[in-house]
């Protein structure tokens, strides 16, 4: 079980005291999410994730949960979303998340002179590029969000925060 720091961490503030929450892929804007889903009883998209990331907050709507491991892009939360908050239909979110990844040199042991490549083997978008075999750096124009490479640094240098679901663009 994720920790409450490790929560709060999909959170960032901007401008006017907004919050942007990590929310799970096939989303139509951030008023759908606050507006359907607090009245949703069922949670289909929690039961229906089969990596267990998607969890709902204290407001009663859906976030994702990277500590363990990230998001397949299976469909499954978005065909058992009875609100059409996470529909297929909504291709501009289509495997893509509204998440936003660094990683923090200081905590990075290739960054620090030591061979790894632990969150580079499970991206599959190739999203993650080295220099030599130092010094990873994220491609965001590669980056679907998935998260996969948080859990698996072993170092816990990856952090990650939302964007706004509007400013996702799909090619």
């Amino acid at each position: 079980m994720a920790s409450r720091r490790d929560f709060f961490t999909a959170f960032k503030k901007i401008n006017e005291g907004e919050v942007l929450t990590v929310r799970p892929p096939y989303g139509k804007d951030e008023l759908s999410f606050t507006e359907n889903c607090p009245e949703c009883e069922d949670k289909a998209c929690v039961e229906a994730c089969e990596q267990n990331i998607i969890f709902i907050t204290e407001d009663g709507t859906p976030t994702l949960d990277f500590s363990k491991v990230g998001c397949t892009f299976c469909e499954d939360c978005a065909t058992k979303c009875e609100a059409d908050v996470l529909s297929l239909e909504n291709i501009h979110s289509s495997e893509v998340i509204n998440a936003k990844f660094v990683i923090k040199t200081e905590a990075c042991v290739a960054h620090n002179g030591v061979i790894c490549f632990s969150c580079k083997e499970p991206c599959i978008d190739n999203a993650i590029l080295f220099n030599g075999m130092f010094n990873p750096v994220i491609d965001m124009d590669r980056c679907t969000g998935c998260g996969y490479c948080v859990g698996k640094c072993i170092t816990n240098a990856i952090d990650y925060s939302a964007v706004s679901i509007n400013s996702i663009v799909v090619e």
